[in-house]
C-alpha cells in the first residue's frame, strides 16, 4: 500500500465541501466503523515493529496490519516495500537490496528504527533504533490473545508458495482451518489470483480487494460482483473511492475499508459516504474524532 500521509489543500478543501453536502443520516455508527492500525501507529512509531503495534492496540485499533514479504529462504517476513533501503539500516551487503533476495539471518542484521527518528525528530525515541525486521510468526506469537490481524500479500506472484506459508502459519497459531478461532485474521491482496488462491485453501478465510486504479461508473456493477465471488470486501485508495463505489459494494455485499486516512476531514467524509472502515496511520486520533475512546 503506497504511503499517503498528506491531502493538497485544494483536494482537503474538496472533501469538506462534499462532506458538508451529505446529510448526517447517512454516517454509519460509530460503534460499527472499523480502525486498521496502517503498519501500526505508523505516525508515532516506526511502521511494522513492536513500537507500532504496541502502540495501536494501546490506542484501541481494531486491527493491527501487516504486510508480507518472502525471504530468500521461505519466510514471511513483515515488511512493506519491495527494497530494504528506505527503511532498513545496518551492513550494506545484507540491509539493501530486494528483500526477496535476503535470508532471514541476512535481516537479523539489519535495524527498522533509526530512519523514523531521523525523518521525524519530533516523535523520535532512541529505542526505536533498536527495532528489527519481524517475521510474521513473531507478531502472531506476540499479539496471539490480544491482536485481530489484517494481513496483506505484496506481490505474490513474484513469491511461490506465500499463500500455503501464510495458510500453514495461521493453521499453527489456530487462526485458519478447522477449529480455527474466526474472525481475527483478514488478509488483503492487489491480487486477485492470490486471494482466489487462498479462498481455495481456506474457504473461512476473510478477503479483501485492494483497489488503487480508478473504476468507471458504468462498470462498478461487473466488478464488484466479480470480487464478491472470492472476497467479503474491498480496500479502496481513498483518492479513488466514491459513493458509488460504496453503494455498489454494498450492494454486492461487500463491505468498505478505504486507505490510508490520516485527516478527520477525510474521515468525516468517508463515513458520511458509508465506508465501513479506514486504515490509518493515527488511530489515536481518529478514534477521538469517532468518540470511540473509551
Amino acid at each position: 500500500m503506497a504511503t499517503e500521509q498528506r491531502v493538497t489543500q485544494l483536494s482537503l478543501a474538496l472533501l469538506l465541501v462534499a462532506a458538508t453536502s451529505v446529510a448526517a443520516s447517512v454516517a454509519p455508527s460509530a460503534p460499527d466503523f472499523t480502525l486498521i492500525a496502517h503498519r501500526g501507529a505508523s505516525w508515532d512509531a516506526p511502521e511494522h515493529t513492536f513500537a507500532a503495534w504496541d502502540r495501536a492496540l494501546a490506542d484501541s485499533a481494531t486491527w493491527i496490519e501487516q504486510d508480507l514479504v518472502m525471504t530468500a529462504d521461505g519466510v514471511l517476513v513483515v515488511f512493506h516495500d519491495d527494497t530494504l533501503g528506505r527503511t532498513a539500516r545496518g551492513p550494506a551487503a545484507l540491509c539493501t537490496g530486494r528483500v526477496a533476495e535476503r535470508t532471514l539471518a541476512d535481516l537479523a542484521q539489519c535495524e527498522v528504527g533509526s530512519w523514523f527518528n531521523a525523518e521525524y525528530p519530533d516523535r523520535a525515541r532512541s529505542e526505536y533504533a533498536l527495532e528489527r525486521i519481524r517475521t510474521l510468526d513473531e507478531v502472531l506469537t506476540r499479539y496471539r490473545n490480544r491482536g485481530r490481524f489484517y494481513i496483506e500479500t505484496k506481490r505474490p506472484e513474484e513469491s511461490p508458495g506465500m499463500e500455503e506459508a501464510l495458510i500453514a502459519l495461521l493453521k499453527r497459531h489456530r487462526l485458519a482451518g478447522p477449529g480455527a478461532e474466526r474472525g481475527r485474521v483478514t488478509v488483503q491482496s492487489f491480487s486477485a489470483a492470490g486471494l482466489a488462491r487462498l479462498r481455495g485453501i481456506d474457504s473461512g478465510l476473510d478477503l479483501v480487494r485492494l483497489l488503487d486504479d480508478p473504476i468507471p461508473r458504468d462498470s462498478l456493477g461487473a466488478v464488484m460482483q466479480e470480487i464478491a465471488l472470492y472476497a467479503k470486501g474491498i480496500a479502496p485508495s481513498r483518492r479513488i473511492v466514491t459513493s458509488a463505489m460504496v453503494e455498489t459494494a454494498h450492494a454486492a455485499g461487500l463491505y468498505v475499508h478505504v486507505y490510508t486516512v490520516n485527516e478527520p476531514a477525510v474521515l468525516r467524509w468517508v463515513r458520511a459516504n458509508n465506508v465501513d472502515g479506514v486504515f490509518t496511520d493515527r488511530p489515536a486520533l481518529l478514534r477521538r474524532e469517532l468518540r470511540l475512546d473509551p
